[in-house]
């Protein structure tokens, strides 16, 4: 038996945080999926990281000779944007060094959050 998708009427709604970090070290797609989750489960315990439902869907990396800096796109569910949104500024250490996080944006969809927040030219760049 085949298993059936859920109709797109019982899925989760969901939003997309633009975020940036700059720190004094580079950071790598793991060390924020590591960062983020480590400071929500701090927040809000293992029980609201799970009904956040946070996720990295992609993370650019724009570091330059005098500063490491990413931006990137978080995907959580429609009504928990609030706690999500909570938890990128209270990710202040990393490795013992300083980062700074902070929410460029929300948006609906991985295109418009890339073209405003982001801004590439194309969302899939």
């Amino acid at each position: 038996m085949k298993l059936k998708i859920l109709p797109t009427h019982l899925r989760d709604k969901k939003r997309y945080l633009a975020f940036q970090a700059i720190s004094e070290i580079p950071l790598q797609r793991e060390d924020v999926i590591s960062l983020i989750m480590e400071s929500s489960g701090n927040l809000y315990g293992a029980c609201g990281t799970s009904q956040l439902g946070l996720w990295v869907v992609k993370v650019w990396d724009y570091t330059t000779p005098g500063a490491n800096m990413v931006k990137g796109i978080i995907r959580c569910k429609r009504e928990e944007v609030d706690k999500a949104r909570a938890v990128i500024p209270t990710i202040t250490k990393y490795k013992g060094k300083r980062v700074a996080f902070q929410t460029l944006g929300i948006s609906g969809t991985i295109k418009a959050a890339t073209t405003n927040f982001i801004k590439l030219k194309a969302a899939d760049e």
